[in-house]
């Protein structure tokens, strides 16, 4: 197929999740992606987990349709490849330690001064100056400093997000700018150096708490699984024993359920109710008043009614619900993928293109394109030999 990044190479020293998953995404869509890896042990994420027939669900999922090369690039032979694979390519990623790029010149703004038609990005934890410039960052570690677990988990605990949300906001900036990149060079024929942080990445998703905290003098509160600024909004028990949640965003719908899922208007015009910062400060027994009457219904019910009032809402599902659910099973969002380990049912990504399906191949072994990338370049290295 003829993918939108057909024609573009990357070559990453990654390792975890932030760099890795911005470079599968640039893999989905076509790109040729050579993974860089430490000799016999490569990537650390390799070894997150045992979960999918021996093999890291992390890994798994970060590193599909990827080249994988074991290259020591601390001796002559591993600088001298790694210089040769610089030469071809359009894009580079690296999340090495802090200080480890710059110190081997692999930093974005080193590697672009040398090669000007690359792509060229450092991810680390906290960026390339300030006072945590070396500091190691981990994804939960990022989450404490930037003020996400105090606004996280309930009133009485604060809680970690269950997901790698530093590391993926970090993927998904990095790509942004690979293919901003990317954009100005088909302009200006200029490579481009960019760098993203970890902090960086999860202090612009901490936007809307920060400035709510600077212009209300307090913090956000923290509310559990419900919305910390907007009632009701959030989960709510039913007659049958399960949760539903829903939410409602403005007035409109807020008469709206009051009369046609509660089938009672009054409750619209009780004067603890009439605004969305008195539900808030009345929260308690507003909560009261709608599960007791959700009480006389099953969950099916109570969103059948939500849905003739146009109110947004969702059953509180557990992740099998999810791999069985039916909007991914009859849109047909699972493709099966090669490993090590052999095939497992992947999602695909988001992003979707009619006619046009994502590559989704294999996820390598450690080092297992090593041998063809050395002959391929040796080949190369023939070729214009040759022919100077």
């Amino acid at each position: 197929m003829n993918h939108p990044l057909n024609d573009i190479m990357v070559v990453s020293i990654e390792q975890a999740i932030a760099a890795p998953l911005a470079s599968r995404h640039l893999a989905d869509w076509g790109a040729r992606v050579i993974k860089i890896e430490r000799p016999e042990v490569g990537d650390f994420a390799r070894n997150y987990d045992t979960a999918m027939d021996g093999l890291s669900s992390q890994f798994v999922w970060a590193n599909r349709s990827k080249e994988s090369i074991a290259l020591d690039i601390k001796t002559d032979r591993g600088q001298e490849t790694l210089e040769a694979l610089l030469a071809r390519a359009d894009v580079f990623i690296q999340n090495l330690a802090p200080g480890a790029a710059q110190r081997q010149g692999l930093d974005a703004k080193s590697l672009v001064d040398r090669f000007p038609q690359l792509i060229a990005c450092d991810i680390s934890g906290y960026g390339s100056n300030g006072p945590y410039s070396e500091k190691k960052a981990y994804d939960l570690l990022v989450q404490c400093e930037t003020g996400f677990l105090s606004i996280n988990g309930t009133p009485e605990m604060p809680s970690k997000c269950g997901l790698a949300i530093a590391d993926i906001a970090t993927g998904m900036y990095a790509l942004n700018g690979i293919l901003m990149g990317l954009h100005q060079r088909s302009r200006t024929g200029k490579g481009m150096a960019f760098e993203v942080s970890l902090f960086d990445a999860l202090t612009e998703w901490m936007s809307y708490p920060a400035y709510y905290t600077r212009g209300r003098g307090e913090p956000v509160p923290r509310s559990g699984s419900r919305h910390a600024i907007i009632a009701p909004y959030g989960p709510f028990a039913t007659g049958d024993g399960k949760t539903v949640f829903f939410g409602i965003q403005n007035e409109r719908e807020w008469l709206s359920f009051c009369t046609v899922v509660l089938g009672d208007a009054a409750i619209a015009v009780d004067q603890r109710y009439v605004s969305n910062s008195l539900r808030v400060a009345n929260r308690e027994a507003l909560e009261q008043t709608i599960e007791q009457r959700f009480a006389a219904w099953s969950s099916a019910e109570v969103l059948a009614r939500l849905d003739r009032a146009a109110i947004a809402n969702g059953m509180m599902n557990d992740v099998e619900a999810l791999l069985d659910h039916p909007q991914l099973r009859e849109r047909n969002r699972y493709c099966s993928v090669e490993t090590e380990s052999g095939p497992h049912d992947m999602f695909l990504p988001p992003v979707t293109i009619p006619g046009l399906e994502p590559v989704m191949g294999p996820v390598p072994a450690v080092g297992q394109h090593t041998k063809a990338i050395l002959a391929e370049l040796e080949a190369e290295a023939r070729s214009q030999r040759s022919g100077s």
